[in-house]
């Protein structure tokens, strides 16, 4: 057990499985980790998979829902609920959509909200892991999940959701949800080819359009707000950070493209702080709201809403 616990490259793959294998090892490098780019590399490439299994309405529609349904997940679960308690839910959704989050391939929940409590801590200083001012786009975009230093979940953090038994099983075997979305749309496609064949699709097609291309999309779409939301956009507040408005991101992310508003008071569940700053996230929390499945919903200060007026004249 030593020797395996010694073997850098097989903690390495262990880790794909189980994120906490060799928690007890340092883990502060912040140079790429070949290993860790491997899943994500494959990922990529399998994306030509589509030349060969062709595409189909059913299987564009897949992709398109899963895009839609997952970021939705990430932005006001992963991001407005658990990293930043805009609003409150039951156990049970907050799980639903916690797996959901999960299916995209971002690590686990509560990884996700830890680490971004962090980036608002020290939002592009130098303990800023994804700032691009410190470190270039690329870094920011997709080399920093990839050192060690951003792999384990900083638990210190998130210790209000931490509690929860079930959050910490799908943090820690943070592999399981993307593997299940991928067992559901191959089971979903084969079904098809047998029993609804006018759909002219099949497991491995649903699989590449419904898992490999969405998730692809999805995550180059998420981490943009890490990139190009603090460099490419408008300055609405004063903030410490580098941080943008951007609408063209905020329509490609469902809302997180009002990043200065969001740097400004980020404990509103609300990300787009005017009536013309279209924020879907909010929209779609707000409709929720209506029917029991979320409450409480955090709103945007007044002094805040006059501040922002003052400052676009």
């Amino acid at each position: 057990m030593n020797t395996i616990r010694n073997n850098p490259l097989v903690m390495n793959i262990l880790r794909w499985f189980d994120s906490q294998a060799g928690a007890e090892g340092e883990m502060t490098s912040t140079q790429f980790n070949w290993v860790r780019v491997i899943p994500f590399l494959v990922l990529h490439l399998a994306c030509f998979g589509a030349f060969y299994t062709g595409v189909s309405t059913a299987a564009v529609i897949a992709c398109l829902a899963l895009f839609w349904l997952r970021m939705f997940a990430i932005t006001a679960f992963y991001h407005r609920y658990f990293a930043h308690r805009s609003y409150k839910t039951n156990r049970a959704w907050q799980f639903v959509f916690a797996l959901i989050g999960n299916m995209s391939a971002q690590r686990g929940p509560l990884w996700w909200a830890a680490h971004h409590r962090a980036h608002h801590q020290h939002s592009d200083t130098e303990e800023d892991l994804h700032s691009p001012v410190q470190r270039g786009f690329f870094w920011s975009h997709m080399g920093w999940f990839t050192c060690d230093a951003s792999f384990r979940t900083q638990m210190h953090r998130i210790k209000d959701f931490a509690r929860f038994p079930e959050l910490r099983f799908l943090d820690r075997y943070d592999s399981l949800a993307p593997l299940l979305l991928i067992a559901l749309l191959y089971g979903a496609g084969e079904l098809m080819a047998a029993y609804a064949p006018q759909w002219q699709t099949n497991g491995l097609q649903m699989v590449v359009w419904g898992f490999v291309i969405s998730t692809v999309v999805l995550f180059h779409s998420t981490v943009t707000i890490n990139s190009l939301g603090h460099i490419w956009g408008n300055r609405r507040f004063n903030t410490k950070d580098h941080s943008r408005n951007n609408g063209f991101l905020a329509l490609l992310t469902l809302g997180e493209g009002w990043h200065n508003n969001h740097h400004r008071w980020a404990v509103s569940a609300r990300q787009g702080f005017y009536w013309y700053e279209i924020d879907i996230s909010y929209m779609i929390l707000k409709a929720m709201s209506w029917v029991g499945i979320v409450h409480s919903l955090s709103p945007v200060p007044k002094h805040v809403l006059e501040e922002g007026r003052r400052s676009n004249g």
